[in-house]
């Protein structure tokens, strides 16, 4: 399966500004939202915001990426997530778990995990989020970080969705930050 539009041209300073947050290197994501350089630009401020200046912890973070990718069925968005997962700490049995329909079943998560993946998939799933899962994060996390889960959760299904109704593939290897 190849994307449903060609990539587009990887020069000038949109190009430029996305290559600079992911180490040198553009994705088939970056060379799609290069067709519209705003749009291309707004996506990189706010996912890099997301993956970079917000103060959850980086197995939270990846937690909820993961879960997004799974109840999406973005595999791109899995590939370029989950080695990050494991550098956050996620392992084999978290990511097996992960990927199962009700992951939150499982005696696998720490009290904050549980919370936050509960949370994630009420979002993802029914965007309504029920008060005694909402009551659970707040048990763990202070008010910016309520926040910062919030917008993670949707920010992370808009990647998937953009990647799923684009037809990206999945990467072969590590896909660049």
């Amino acid at each position: 399966m190849s994307p449903r539009l060609p990539e587009a041209p990887d020069e000038g300073p949109t190009a430029d500004l996305l290559r600079a947050r992911r180490g040198g290197v553009l994705t088939a994501l970056d060379r799609l939202l290069l067709h519209s350089p705003p749009v291309a630009e707004g996506w990189n401020a706010l996912l890099g915001a997301l993956r970079g200046s917000t103060t959850l912890p980086d197995d939270l973070r990846e937690l909820v990426v993961l879960r997004v990718a799974v109840l999406t069925g973005a595999e791109f968005e899995w590939a370029a997530h989950e080695p990050i997962g494991r550098r956050a700490g996620l392992t084999d049995l978290h990511l097996r778990v992960l990927r199962s329909g009700n992951p939150t079943a499982e005696a696998v998560w720490s009290p904050a995990q549980a919370a936050v993946l509960a949370f994630t998939d009420a979002s993802a799933r029914d965007v309504a989020v029920p008060d005694p899962v909402f009551a659970a994060v707040r048990a763990h996390l202070d008010d910016r970080q309520v926040v910062e889960l919030t917008v993670l959760v949707g920010g992370y299904a808009m990647v998937a969705r953009f990647l799923v109704a684009m037809q990206v593939p999945r990467p072969a290897g590590e896909v660049p930050g």
